[in-house]
C-alpha cells in the first residue's frame, strides 16, 4: 500500500495520523492540509469499518491504532457504527478552502458525511 511520508519518521508520522484520527472522530471535522487529509481520510473509514464489525478483534485493533483512547473507540462502536449501518464505505468528505498564508499549501476540511435518516 502506497502512502505518504508527510516529511516525517515513521514514529512521528503514525502518532501524527492516530491524533489527527481521533480529532476527526471526535469533533467530526478538522481543517487541515490537503496531503494530510488524504492520508487521515483512509485510517477514519478504516476505523468505522472497525466499528461496523463490532467484535473483539476489530476493537482491539481500533484501540491498537487510537493509542488505547477508550472514549473515542466507544464513539465509533456505539454512535458512528450505528450511524454508517447501511453505508459501504465514503463516510468522509475533503471540502477545499483557499491556500494557507504563509507556505501557499492548500487547506482542505475533512468532516464526516452526515447520513440521512
Amino acid at each position: 500500500m502506497a502512502y505518504r511520508k508527510l516529511g516525517r519518521d515513521n514514529k512521528h508520522r503514525r502518532s501524527m495520523l492516530a491524533t489527527m484520527t481521533k480529532q476527526v472522530i471526535m469533533n467530526e471535522s478538522i481543517t487541515t492540509t490537503e496531503t494530510r487529509a488524504k492520508e487521515v481520510r483512509k485510517s477514519v473509514e478504516k476505523m468505522i469499518t472497525y466499528g461496523k464489525k463490532a467484535d473483539l478483534v476489530s476493537r482491539r485493533k481500533a484501540l491498537a491504532f487510537l493509542h488505547n483512547d477508550t472514549a473515542v473507540v466507544e464513539k465509533i462502536f456505539n454512535d458512528l457504527a450505528k450511524r454508517y449501518e447501511n453505508r459501504n464505505g465514503g463516510y468522509t468528505q475533503i471540502l477545499k478552502l483557499d491556500e494557507r498564508r504563509g507556505d501557499d499549501a492548500l487547506m482542505v476540511i475533512l468532516k464526516l458525511v452526515e447520513e440521512a435518516k
